[in-house]
């Protein structure tokens, strides 16, 4: 009885385990198949001052991933003491528009087309430039070409409402 039990149980054990081998390799083929990422490009990012030369800390560097004429978000990072920044999730072949955004400095802002495995952008920031304004003799235009709007007015008239036209 002992020796036929053990067999018995064998068996079943041999049936259970051919049962279950067939279920394992239909669930391999059930669920998503892995797809490998896109080949990435390493943008670096060099932010100097226009002046002097010297690096820029801290300037803010956004970058716009461009699918067609849409923008797909930013990533913003932060430069360091040497006035550099690094992304390396931009896949090649992607246009990316960078924009640098410094305290006492102009913005910046250009596309580029990821192209190769490593791209190296140096840019050097502007102090911003004088406000133009119409009030000041500017060296390309001429004298009879600046005139104050209010120049046909007289004083009182300035003030004055104008006068509604009779219907």
């Amino acid at each position: 009885m002992n020796r036929r039990f053990f067999l018995v149980i064998a068996a079943l054990l041999a049936l259970v385990v051919a049962g279950l081998e067939p279920a394992a390799s239909a669930q391999d083929s059930r669920g998503r198949k892995y797809k490998a990422p896109p080949p990435t490009s390493r943008i670096e990012v060099t932010v100097l001052n226009n002046f002097n030369g010297k690096p820029i800390e801290n300037a803010a560097v956004v970058f716009h991933p461009m699918k067609g004429n849409k923008d797909d978000g930013d990533m913003e990072l932060k430069t360091n003491e040497d006035g550099k920044t690094v992304l390396d999730v931009i896949p090649i072949g992607d246009t990316v528009l960078v924009q640098i955004i410094a305290h006492g400095f102009q913005t910046y802002g250009q596309e580029y087309k990821v192209d190769k495995d490593e791209l190296a952008i140096s840019v050097r920031m502007k102090r911003p430039g004088e406000q133009y304004s119409i009030y000041k003799q500017h060296p390309n235009q001429s004298q009879n070409q600046k005139q104050d709007p209010n120049q046909n007015q007289t004083p009182d008239s300035k003030d004055k409402p104008q006068d509604k036209p009779q219907q």
